[in-house]
C-alpha cells in the first residue's frame, strides 16, 4: 500500500507540472477535480499538493470541486465551509473506524461541459477504516473514473468523458 501511495503522489506531482497551466496561459485554463483538505480543528480548506493516497485523520474533512484554473494550484475550494461539527457531529467516535467529513461540490454551470448539468453538492460523514485513505472515503461515497495516470477525471459520472482539458477561459470569468 506505500509503494501504491507513494507511486500515486509521485504522478500527482508530475502530472501537476506537466499538465497544469501556468500562470502565463492568459486566455486559456483547466477544468478538472481539485482536491482540498481541512484537518481536524480547522475551519478552512486547503488545496491539497498531494494525490489522494494519503492517510488522513479521524476528524478531517475531505473536499473535492471541479474547477477552472489557470494556474498549477486548483483556486476555487468547495463553498461548503470544512465544518466536521456540522457534518460529522452526530457520529460518535470509536477505536474501530475513523470519520471523515467529504464534501464534494460539482462547480458552476458556468466551466461546466457543454451539454453536462453539474450535480447537488454531496456533503456527508463517512465511517472508513482506519487505514483508509482519502481515495478510500472519496470511494464510499461517489463513483470515481480516473485515468491511467491516476489523474482523477470524473465523479458520479461528471463530467462524462473528459479528463483535465484544456479550454478557452469562460466568458463570464473574463475580467473587463
Amino acid at each position: 500500500m506505500k509503494i501504491k501511495s507513494i507511486f500515486f503522489t509521485l504522478l500527482i506531482l508530475l502530472t501537476s507540472m506537466f499538465v497544469l497551466p501556468s500562470a502565463d496561459a492568459a486566455g486559456k485554463g483547466w477544468r478538472y477535480w481539485g482536491y482540498f483538505q481541512s484537518a481536524p480543528g480547522k475551519t478552512t480548506w486547503v488545496a491539497a499538493m498531494t494525490g489522494p493516497t494519503v492517510d488522513i485523520a479521524d476528524g478531517a474533512v475531505e473536499g473535492w470541486s471541479f474547477v477552472f484554473s489557470s494556474d498549477d494550484v486548483p483556486s476555487t475550494a468547495p463553498k461548503v465551509k470544512p465544518n466536521f461539527k456540522a457534518i460529522c457531529g452526530g457520529t460518535k467516535a470509536d477505536s474501530d473506524t475513523k470519520r471523515i467529513a467529504l464534501v464534494v461540490e460539482f462547480g458552476s454551470p458556468v466551466w461546466a461541459p457543454k451539454g453536462e448539468k453539474p450535480a447537488k453538492t454531496i456533503t456527508r460523514c463517512v465511517r472508513t477504516a482506519n487505514d483508509s485513505q482519502g481515495i478510500d472515503v472519496l470511494g464510499q461515497v461517489v463513483k470515481i473514473r480516473a485515468a491511467a495516470s491516476g489523474l482523477i477525471c470524473g465523479l458520479n459520472g461528471f463530467p462524462a468523458k473528459e479528463c483535465g482539458v484544456e479550454i478557452e477561459t469562460p466568458a463570464a470569468l473574463v475580467k473587463k
